[in-house]
């Protein structure tokens, strides 16, 4: 209880919860779209969730800053293809705040005469650059891991066994397939940090693809997309070691 209460105190443990209701709302409408007898369910979903989004945008009006202030701390990094994609990554995550800082003050009537829809596909066009490159890193940290774990002679010896143990499935799958498997899953394995990120930027990147009209899903897909990275979310918040770094 006390790790839930310090969480929950955090301003991204709150933004984590919000999005999380907030889609879970999504999903749980989607599943009860036919059914003409939970009317009053769905008015009460839709205004949870236009509460839960209001809400996570009011918690990000400083984020803007903290994105450029981590970007700062990026382009110092000695790894030039770690220093290009979280520097960028950044930069992006820092416009995609912009453009919801200014959706969130039009929503008050604090700003008028903007064009809302031009905006909020820019804001998903920064979000959907955000997250190619924060994939394109755990690609290449994927790559580090499994060429580090394919020169280290204990694994070498596990995968030689693997592939004697399983030599029916050798017929099936491409020996070299069935290392390069045998090597990712010992990868992730030693480290899930990678492993969690890899799942939380894929099951986002739906939700700007579905907005931008590349790839077009449905609200069921998009409300699983969002709760499930934020379920992952939490999880790396509540278990710091679970995050990657750096």
């Amino acid at each position: 209880m006390d790790t839930f209460v310090k969480f929950s105190n955090q301003s991204q443990g709150r933004d984590r919860i919000f999005r999380a209701t907030q889609y879970a709302c999504a999903l749980w409408k989607y599943l009860l779209r036919n059914n003409a007898e939970k009317k009053k369910l769905l008015t009460k979903l839709q205004s949870l969730e236009s509460s839960m989004s209001g809400g996570r945008k009011l918690l990000r009006l400083g984020n803007t800053v903290s994105a450029i202030e981590t970007a700062k701390r990026t382009i110092h990094l000695a790894d030039p293809v770690l220093n290009l994609c979280l520097t960028m990554a950044n930069i992006n995550r820092a416009l995609y705040f912009l453009c919801d800082n200014v959706l969130w003050a039009r929503s008050l009537g604090l700003i008028r005469d903007i064009d809302t829809e031009r905006w909020s596909r820019n804001a998903s066009r920064f979000y959907f650059a955000t997250l190619v490159l924060n994939l394109t890193r755990d690609v290449y940290e994927i790559s580090q891991l499994v060429a580090q774990r394919a020169r280290d002679k204990n694994t070498q010896e596990r995968m030689r066994q693997h592939l004697n143990d399983n030599h029916q499935v050798a017929e099936v799958i491409v020996p070299q397939l069935d290392a390069f498997l045998f090597l990712l899953q010992e990868s992730f394995r030693a480290n899930p940090a990678v492993a969690l990120d890899t799942l939380k930027n894929i099951c986002d990147l739906f939700i700007p693809m579905n907005h931008l009209g590349i790839y077009k899903t449905n609200g069921g897909v998009v409300g699983f997309c969002g709760l499930m990275s934020s379920l992952l979310g939490i999880a790396t918040l509540l278990h710091p070691s679970l995050k990657i770094k750096p």
